[in-house]
């Protein structure tokens, strides 16, 4: 029971690690495209706004990856969580999901409304410039 145990703290430490980088991902985007944004307006020039899309676009498909990853962390955990005594503390999550779970990910409800609110407002500027 305490190999279990250990193990699903290693799993734990990995689901709470994609959690944190895709929390800084997200600070990190508002920071970088509202910065872009500022100099939009600053210099008056859409270069800079297309710029801060593509740094958006970036951000939104590598935390779009983050949460893929801590899905199939999560489901790792509950494999083990309900599995057998004995464990080889395996950390291998190839066998949950697809390939393209990165993309499903991308369009969930809680990226499509942070991203996607902050895509609104590049075109919004982009209407108004």
């Amino acid at each position: 029971m305490e190999q279990k145990i250990k193990h699903l703290e290693f799993i734990q430490s990995a689901i709470s690690r994609m959690a944190n980088n895709s929390f800084l991902l997200k600070g990190w985007a508002v920071t970088l495209t509202g910065g872009l944004l500022a100099l939009t307006f600053k210099e008056t020039n859409r270069h800079y706004l297309l710029v801060s899309l593509v740094v958006l676009m970036s951000f939104w498909l590598l935390d779009s990856y983050y949460l893929s990853r801590e899905r199939k962390f999560i489901a790792l955990y509950d494999t083990v969580r309900i599995g057998l005594e004995g464990t080889d503390f395996s950390m291998d999550t190839g066998s949950f999901g697809t390939p393209w779970d990165w993309a499903e990910c991308a369009f969930s409800k809680t990226m499509v409304l942070f991203y996607g609110g902050l895509f609104a407002v590049h075109l919004l500027v982009y209407r108004f410039l």
